[in-house]
């Protein structure tokens, strides 16, 4: 229940409280910074969980997609870090969509062998649902680099779900 609540919580900052003031030169609007100030500790969690990765395992198939994961979204940062009006403190420590929370990525730390390969694929499932359920709500932005990045997180990790997925034999 509480992740329920935080989930709606972070869709009513992203979708009714953030004012989309918006214009025809591309623009950042407060829609576009509050995502990029979301996004940003969502990507650096996927970061740390790949991280534990090269730690806890040798499937190379989860090495693969843990390095494919890190390469996608370092750049990601550091373009949102990039943007004006970005505040890189705003949201740091708030559980965004999908972000693992304290007790499971203790269970990722202490886990190794094919128990963390389990727990590193699901809880990336879930982890990269929420950030395409966050992409999806910047589809409307004017700024073409933003409509871009959110295009592309959608892509790039819905393929990425569906590899994780049959990794699992889901």
């Amino acid at each position: 229940m509480k992740r329920l609540g935080l989930a709606l919580v972070s869709l009513l900052i992203l979708t009714g409280c953030a004012t989309n003031s918006e214009n025809s030169n591309g623009a950042f609007s407060s829609q576009d910074i509050m995502f990029a100030e979301m996004m940003i500790p969502h990507h650096e969690q996927a970061i740390e969980m790949s991280d534990l990765a090269f730690a806890n395992t040798t499937n190379p198939d989860v090495l693969a997609l843990a390095e494919q994961i890190r390469g996608a979204q370092e750049p990601e940062i550091e373009l949102m870090k990039s943007w004006p009006g970005v505040d890189l403190g705003g949201h740091a420590g708030h559980a965004m969509m999908g972000m693992l929370d304290e007790n499971e990525l203790e269970m990722l730390r202490v886990t190794t062998g094919a128990d963390f390969d389990r727990l590193f694929l699901e809880g990336m499932i879930k982890h990269h649902e929420g950030a395409i359920d966050m992409a999806e709500m910047i589809n409307d932005s004017k700024n073409p680099e933003v409509a871009k990045l959110g295009k592309a997180i959608i892509e790039s990790q819905s393929s990425e779900i569906a590899a994780m997925k049959a990794l699992l034999g889901k």
